[in-house]
């Protein structure tokens, strides 16, 4: 990365374009913008025979919504402006699909493959011990979940953490999301950000004034899709797409990237890279010479699922995609955007379109508060009434089911089919809400500053009820 590139700058640019399209006081702007409060923290852990001093942050933007809500990455590329900027993104991506938080973003300057199980618990728990020292971590103050290095078997720990130092906290299990479902998390996390990604993608092709512009047919069925990154959410991603018919055309991981104009099998590029441990060689496609040449072949969606800042202003126009879906945080840098403007290209941008995750962790912080699984008061009613329809209509038709639609039409929802229920609503109603301010405002040149529009309307208004602001 660019030494001299901010991430933290690059969203308060995109920031300030959108904020000539609101009707907020400059005071109210600059207060939305900043971030309200930053733990810098080192502490020292006994790995082995030596101890290391850790480097962490957490930040929270904005405390306009309570609790604070964002993800914890394990990477060497933690930094404090990475932070800020992410936790930045996840206060404009809450509010745009109406999640009631505050924007928030941890990080730990680690490379955790370098690391036994065994020494990142011990991280991880001295991690959460110093959040809770600094109250920067709790059901109704900052509520953590897995990014960029961790999972579930993190956010278990830090859970557990949580629990041990806050004996008879009976809303402990809400501290944090992304947990294990065992351990109080919800069906359909795991998979969410890269379902919502599906979700918000879909509803764009299925907009046909936008389609027309671009010059493409509706709907995502026989798209070319190139999808960066493997990991969680780009595998889902391309799962998903697959199912609906598109065709997966590239894959890019780090080792590499390879390209078949009629289509990869996604699960069977997965089994052939734990068996090879490289996506590379895979029958019938074509390795490319550079991980990043993947960005550049031909499609019609290009869909970086990685880390920020690989798209810029120098392969920017190389890129033949005519839609861009940033499954990632930040994948294209402002100098990006400014070339994809001028080209036409559709950038459908990351603060919303990656919401899936956050979505769906505010469904499993409600069902934490609640005590109460997703389905398990209304299924059974659901089934036995749906039953009762079905014999109902069977009796004055005269004729009989069979036995595979009969359980189609009597199945009562489980957890998970909630959970993609209200995601897929939320993804479709925040793409047309930015949709249709785009179009009110037809001198905005790209989706993302519709986006932040939005965001900004809609956090700008929650402080003016506060009564923070005379």
């Amino acid at each position: 990365m660019n030494p001299e590139y901010s991430f933290f700058d690059a969203v308060c640019k995109s920031f300030d374009k959108a904020a000539k399209y609101t009707s907020f006081d400059t005071g109210i702007l600059e207060q939305i913008k900043q971030c309200n409060s930053v733990l810098r923290m080192h502490f020292p852990v006994k790995i082995g025979d030596n101890v290391e001093v850790i480097k962490a942050y957490r930040v929270q933007h904005s405390h306009h919504k309570q609790p604070c809500k964002g993800g914890i990455r394990f990477s060497e590329m933690v930094n404090l402006d990475e932070v800020m900027a992410l936790a930045a993104l996840m206060t404009y991506k809450c509010a745009i699909v109406d999640v009631p938080f505050g924007g928030a973003k941890g990080g730990i300057s680690i490379n955790p493959k370098k690391y036994s199980a065994y020494d990142l618990e011990k991280i991880t728990r001295r991690y959460t011990s110093e959040l809770i020292k600094k109250k920067f971590i709790g059901p109704g103050e900052d509520v953590p979940a897995p990014d960029y290095g961790t999972g579930e078997r993190e956010m278990s720990w830090i859970l557990d953490t949580y629990s041990a130092m806050h004996p008879g906290e009976i809303d402990s299990l809400a501290c944090v999301t992304g947990k294990p479902v065992t351990q109080g998390g919800v069906r359909g996390r795991r998979e969410a950000t890269g379902l919502g990604v599906f979700y918000g993608i879909r509803e764009v092709c299925n907009n046909e004034d936008m389609m027309k512009r671009l010059g493409l047919p509706m709907g995502v069925e026989g798209k070319k899709i190139i999808v960066q990154g493997l990991g969680n959410v780009g595998y889902h991603a391309a799962k998903f797409f697959q199912e609906a018919g598109a065709l997966i055309v590239g894959l890019a991981e780090y080792e590499g990237s390879i390209y078949h104009k009629k289509g990869l099998d996604v699960e069977a590029v997965v089994q052939h890279r734990k068996s090879t441990g490289s996506i590379l060689n895979f029958p019938g496609a074509t390795n490319f010479s550079k991980n990043t040449d993947a960005l550049e072949a031909v499609c019609d969606i290009l869909i970086p699922a990685a880390l920020e800042n690989v798209i810029n202003g120098e392969n920017a126009p190389r890129v033949q995609a005519k839609i861009i879906g940033e499954a990632a945080n930040g994948p294209l840098t402002p100098e990006a955007d400014e070339v994809f403007a001028a080209k036409g290209t559709l950038v459908v941008p990351d603060m919303y379109l990656n919401a899936g995750g956050v979505t769906v962790s505010y469904f499993e912080w409600v069902k934490n508060l609640s005590h109460v699984r997703y389905g398990r008061v209304e299924k059974r009613f659901m089934e036995n009434q749906n039953s009762n329809l079905v014999a109902y209509i069977e009796d004055i038709t005269g004729k009989k089911v069979s036995e595979a639609q009969r359980d189609a039409l009597v199945h009562g929802p489980d957890e998970i089919d909630l959970v993609r229920s209200g995601l897929e609503d939320t993804m479709i109603r925040a793409t047309n809400e930015i949709l249709d301010c785009w179009k009110k405002h037809p001198d905005i040149k790209d989706m993302r500053t519709a986006a932040f529009v939005v965001a900004i309307n809609k956090v700008g208004n929650s402080y003016m009820e506060l009564g923070i602001f005379p």
